[in-house]
């Protein structure tokens, strides 16, 4: 199953980029006895619409019937990352420098696996935040290979 998300991808890039939007991430999870295919969209400038989500979803879903890639039944969603959308691309970490985002790490760095903070600059191997310690603030690099799942967050302290 784990081939399923990036010949999914293959299939979308297409369709969703000749409607000028962005692909954001493609899930393929099992819940209970279904099976779930999750196509995330949205707009370059962010806040994509239900109209744009179902001409994705219109013209996926007859490429799936044609193509037929998967073997067993399934839901197939197309909709927005919302507002905790996840970080994986370059361009998503490029974007996020000076918004609060969510990182989980592989193994421990500073004695902590979890961090939210302020992203304040990345390049193609690390990235940097400022993240709020009890009463201080500390800065915290984290190499990319070591992140295990990153998104952008909500500053409920602001």
């Amino acid at each position: 199953m784990s081939k399923v998300p990036s010949l999914i991808e293959e299939l979308a890039t297409p369709i969703v980029e000749e409607l000028n939007l962005e692909l954001v991430d493609v899930e393929f999870v099992k819940e209970g006895r279904n099976w779930f295919l999750r196509v995330y969209v949205d707009t370059p400038e962010g806040g994509i619409d239900i109209g744009q989500c179902a001409q994705v979803s219109e013209r996926l879903c007859l490429l799936l019937d044609e193509k037929d890639p998967i073997t067993q039944n399934y839901y197939l969603e197309v909709s927005s990352p919302g507002a905790e959308r996840p970080l994986k691309k370059d361009t998503d970490f490029q974007k996020a420098v000076g918004k609060f985002i969510y990182v989980k790490t592989y193994e421990p760095i500073k004695d902590m696996k979890e961090f939210q903070g302020y992203l304040t600059s990345y390049d193609e191997h690390t990235l940097v935040m400022e993240v709020p310690v009890k009463t201080r603030k500390i800065t915290v690099t984290i190499e990319q290979e070591k992140i295990a799942l990153a998104r952008l967050a909500i500053d409920f302290s602001a």
